[in-house]
């Protein structure tokens, strides 16, 4: 299976991404999706050098209110796709669909794949994340 992961960095907008966890809740839900489309947060404090950034907390499925104090963080979304082989179709529908909706449109967003060279280094990036 080929993975392909879109990053969305959400700066400091806070209810933007928590907007945008909600609308991926509701596709898996709705489409049944299950395992193949994951959402994981990033959020990495201003004072860190860009280098060595780590992240400071991560949330997977959660249904709290967002912290306050994570405010001053920036916040990036990794997206998981992760299709079989002979979903091509319904992947490169997701690829296309995700970043052209509504909280995910007003962001940048990265779309990294398998051939990719920064793949394995994002890869790496999401496992970390829980």
């Amino acid at each position: 299976m080929a993975h392909s992961y879109l990053v969305f960095d959400f700066g400091r907008d806070e209810e933007t991404a928590q907007q945008a966890r909600h609308k991926i809740e509701a596709w898996k839900q709705g489409f049944r999706l299950g395992n193949k489309m994951l959402l994981k947060f990033e959020r990495v404090e201003p004072d860190e050098q860009e280098g060595a950034a780590k992240p400071s907390a991560a949330k997977k499925k959660s249904s709290a209110k967002p912290d306050k104090s994570d405010s001053g963080s920036n916040i990036r979304v990794l997206v998981r796709l992760d299709f079989s082989d002979h979903e091509k179709l319904s992947q490169q529908r997701w690829l296309d669909r995700i970043p052209t909706e509504d909280p995910f449109k007003s962001v940048d967003c990265e779309i990294i794949r398998q051939p990719d060279a920064e793949f394995e280094q994002t890869a790496e990036l999401f496992e970390s994340l829980d």
